[in-house]
């Protein structure tokens, strides 16, 4: 058994200072992890240009490999390096690994198309795999480290201390997630770039980074004052090399005549002390009840890839801007809000109603409450279906036809397929064509008609603007550069030129550019939904302007340059896509029975299972904790792969539904455990070890009076 290395021992308020070092380094870590959690998902979609579902596959993979690596840090920090050189050395991986990730992120490191647009390219990509791989290393590698060297600090009599510690530990552990949730979301909105301006994910990455840099200066610092336990010897492959050769010696011998052991480990005997086997058997009872766990967390950490990309399409105006990937910030606010009166208020009053509300049965509830909060979040999803234009599928296009002119106008779709009407200065929705069957229309106004042939691409959208002119009919073939919901969820405009000279529109500081008459500028980002703008045209030889309306979120609009009248602009508004009408709040109660489902499951979980574990196995459990977490993004990942379902709404009461079923299972297995305190177990195992060794002493003893 190694003993500690003891650095310089100096107390500040009864604990040694060197706890302090620990604090702040968890805060730095928990806030770069977190913080560059929150944003995850959003950079996948919008600066990597992933679809939804990959963005949320490669999310999940990322998470699970958060909570695999924890097991190689034990086994690393335990066997060979010791918890300070395992938090040092994976520390600096992790800090690292949030540099890279930063570096792939700047758009700048992409190759630029013709018009300016950025190309993302593999450098981008393999920049951002290499960074997350390495940050799931440092986070997952450390994770079972910090704590414990934290009490390794303390003496055996600064019990109270000690606790205190841990409390501050959480603490830190859940302001640094608060904070970082609410600030970088606020970064990452923010505009920045050389070529174009857009979403900064390089500082709200960078921040990140930073912070993980000072943790680990931070930790550096305090080194001096640490203890420092030498590694012992890991009992997470103890237990596993005890259960493997059980299992290989009951197989070897299967066929042979051979006592029965009352239990297969038993088999385990010949080569393991007695203390071990029964210990171990203790935590596989556990371990047994956590099989059907990982449902839980496949359902809980959708949070951040699910639940964040259903906050894109909705309308986040509190009076104030909140982004999409700030929303997870209701989570550990209703944490901090719900532990204590959970524990003060809602279980004393369970206790006097005399119910017993034992630990798995709450864990049962947890469940429960988790699936119901899918529930809620299918409910929410379907009104924001109701809400969402209808877009072009495989084999459609889609046409919005704009009367610029001052006579009234009828479109002919041939052949022979409709004809619509149009009056002046008057829009069309997009009407939806089958492209093997659309071939021309003709535009029929005042005393002129035009024939536009068409090939069109499927799944796109097309604008057509015309105008009547005297002489003869104008139109401008235009395809649009957005066929779904702004990703962003900010609102986007462009602007049509109705003027018959060339004129420069800009609104605010975006410029749109010089448009000859009747073209049509690409959509662009409203950068505040919630403000106005001025929109200014020149008009030689005037500058003409006026204020824009409030745009709102998640909308299209395209915006007509008609006239200025005494350098007043006039223009006219059409609505090509409304806007995000559901709003965040509608996410509160979906958050709301997910912590309440985590408080009963996740903190009722760890307590249970450290009361069932003998005091050296908890590690085991810990690591089999984790584990199930890894297992549940693993899920995620299979069952959004493998399913069908297009709509999302349907795959939501699918998650529900399997986690209720699993509740099921759960609360069955559960019925049949027996509680059982691990201390009394090896108190009369020790009693009983003593026993037999004073019995061996004194058969020894008479042995050799008889011999003289």
């Amino acid at each position: 058994m190694g003993g500690k290395t003891t650095g310089k021992s100096v107390l500040c308020f009864g604990f040694p200072l060197s706890i302090f070092f620990i604090v702040i380094n968890e805060f730095c870590e928990r806030f770069s992890y977190y913080g560059m959690k929150a944003v995850l998902t959003l950079y996948f979609s919008r600066f990597l240009h992933w679809d939804d579902n990959f963005a949320t596959a490669i999310y999940h993979t990322f998470v699970a490999l958060c909570y695999l690596t924890p097991i190689l840090g034990a086994i690393i920090a335990d066997s060979w390096l010791g918890k300070f050189k395992t938090i040092l050395y994976l520390s600096i991986v992790y800090a690292i690994g949030q540099t890279v990730l930063s570096v792939g992120s700047i758009s700048d490191l992409t190759d630029y198309n013709q018009d300016g647009s950025p190309d993302k390219v593999a450098v981008n990509i393999a920049l951002s795999v290499i960074g997350l791989i390495l940050i799931a290393l440092g986070t997952g590698g450390i994770k079972p480290c910090v704590s414990a060297f934290g009490g390794d600090q303390f003496e055996d009599e600064q019990e109270k201390q000690r606790s205190t510690f841990f409390s501050l530990f959480y603490l830190s552990i859940n302001a640094g997630s608060l904070l970082s949730t609410l600030i970088t979301p606020i970064i990452r909105a923010s505009q920045c770039g050389i070529h174009t301006k857009q979403e900064c994910y390089p500082l709200a990455f960078g921040v990140p980074a930073i912070l993980m840099a000072v943790a680990l200066v931070v930790f550096v610092t305090g080194s001096k004052m640490y203890k420092k336990v030498k590694p012992q010897g890991n009992v997470i492959l103890e237990v596993s090399k005890c259960v493997g050769f059980a299992i290989k010696n009951r197989f070897q011998h299967r066929s042979k005549e051979f006592p029965k052991r009352e239990h297969w480990l038993d088999w385990a005997s010949e080569k393991y002390d007695k203390q071990l086997i029964a210990q171990t058997k203790m935590v596989l009872r556990v371990l047994f009840l956590y099989i059907p766990l990982p449902m839980f967390w496949a359902v809980f950490d959708q949070q951040g890839s699910r639940w964040t990309l259903q906050a894109t399409a909705m309308n986040g105006d509190f009076g104030f801007k909140i982004q999409p990937d700030q929303m997870q910030i209701v989570n550990p606010i209703l944490i901090v809000i719900m532990v204590p009166v959970v524990d003060s208020l809602v279980y004393p009053l369970i206790k006097k109603c005399r119910l017993n509300f034992t630990p798995l049965k709450k864990m049962t509830v947890g469940m429960f409450l988790g699936s119901l909060a899918f529930v809620a979040a299918a409910l929410v999803q379907v009104q924001i279906d109701k809400t969402y234009p209808v877009f072009p599928v495989s084999g459609q296009a889609q046409i919005k036809l704009i009367n610029l002119g001052s006579v009234p106008a009828t479109v002919q779709f041939q052949p022979q397929l409709q004809n619509v009407d149009i009056a002046p200065n008057e829009a069309t929705g997009f009407m939806t064509f089958e492209t093997s069957k659309l071939q021309s229309l003709h535009i029929i106004s005042g005393n002129h008609n035009q024939t536009v042939p068409l090939s069109l691409l499927q799944r796109q959208r097309y604008t057509l603007p015309f105008k009547w002119f005297p002489s003869n009919i104008r139109f401008n073939w235009v395809q649009d550069n957005i066929t779904s919901k702004p990703a962003s969820g900010k609102s986007v405009v462009r602007f049509i030129n109705n003027f018959p000279i060339t004129i420069n529109v800009t609104m605010g500081d975006m410029d749109f550019g010089l448009l000859d008459p009747l073209s049509v500028s690409d959509y662009s980002d409203v950068p505040k939904p919630d403000g106005t703008y001025i929109i200014k045209a020149s008009i030689p030889p005037n500058n003409c302007q006026v204020v824009s309306k409030k745009f709102g979120y998640g909308g299209a609009y395209t915006i007509s340059i008609d006239d200025c009248v005494e350098n007043q602009l006039n223009i006219k508004y059409f609505e090509d896509m409304a806007p995000n009408t559901v709003h965040m709040a509608w996410q509160i109660p979906q958050y709301f029975l997910l912590t309440c489902a985590e408080v009963l499951f996740s903190v009722t979980g760890l307590e249970f299972s450290y009361s069932q574990a003998p005091s050296n196995m908890k590690s085991v459990l810990q690591a089999g904790w984790l584990l199930t977490v890894a297992i549940g993004n693993i899920i995620v990942l299979i069952v959004a792969g493998a399913s069908a379902i297009k709509k999302q709404w349907a795959e939501y009461v699918l998650f529900a539904a399997l986690l209720l079923v699993v509740c099921v299972i759960f609360a069955f297995m559960a019925s049949f455990y027996t509680y059982i305190d691990p201390n009394e177990i090896e108190a009369q195992f020790s009693k009983k070890e003593k026993e037999e060794e004073k019995k061996d002493q004194d058969d020894n003893e008479k042995e050799a009076d008889s011999r003289m």
